[in-house]
């Protein structure tokens, strides 16, 4: 996991030397301090993909140069067969697989999302992005907080909410959950 953040970082601060911009730019863009940004730069913190998502929005970019350094070539279609998505531990816990990597110009952002669980007391962390968010739990049961309100997901229910208010998810339970989140 910690080489797959040190690269992410590495392909940040190279977008960031290439369009020349500073480091204050790249926190802003992500509402973020600096010294967080550069945490993120340097591999030293977990990435959210929604910082990441921001960046390539702004930039023009495709989320998959961030997160796996290849540029998606399919344009008609693009299968990806289970279990075989490129997949990036951005955070400790959590495993992402993305299914749509190869895809150019898609609309969505589709991955499969496996947690582990944290003890009960650990704070749950929150993150914002621009569009709207989709999740359907397929294993397990996760606790989503969203702004003020908070669901318990269990196998098979599903939400979409708007993604610019702050939220977060955590297992329940000792068991690991995993979800199909689509990011628009």
């Amino acid at each position: 996991m910690e080489d797959t953040i040190k690269l992410i970082g590495e392909r940040l601060k190279g977008l960031r030397d290439v369009l020349d911009l500073s480091v204050e730019e790249m926190a802003e863009t992500c509402a973020i301090t600096n010294d967080e940004y550069v945490a993120m730069e340097n591999g030293e913190s977990e990435l959210h993909v929604s910082n990441l998502q921001k960046i390539a929005k702004k930039y023009g970019i495709s989320l998959d140069v961030l997160m796996f350094g290849e540029e998606p070539h399919m344009s008609s279609y693009f299968l990806t067969r289970k279990g075989q998505g490129l997949s990036v531990e951005r955070r400790k816990a959590y495993h992402y697989e993305s299914l749509a990597s190869g895809f150019r110009g898609r609309k969505a952002d589709p991955f499969i999302v496996t947690v582990e669980p944290k003890p009960a007391d650990a704070p749950a962390e929150r993150n914002t992005h621009a569009g709207q968010e989709f999740n359907m739990v397929l294993e397990g049961e996760m606790e989503l907080t969203i702004g003020k309100k908070t669901l318990v997901l269990h196998e098979g229910d599903s939400i979409i909410f708007d993604a610019t208010q702050p939220h977060g998810m955590r297992t329940i339970g000792e068991q690991k959950v995993k979800f199909l989140a689509i990011i628009f």
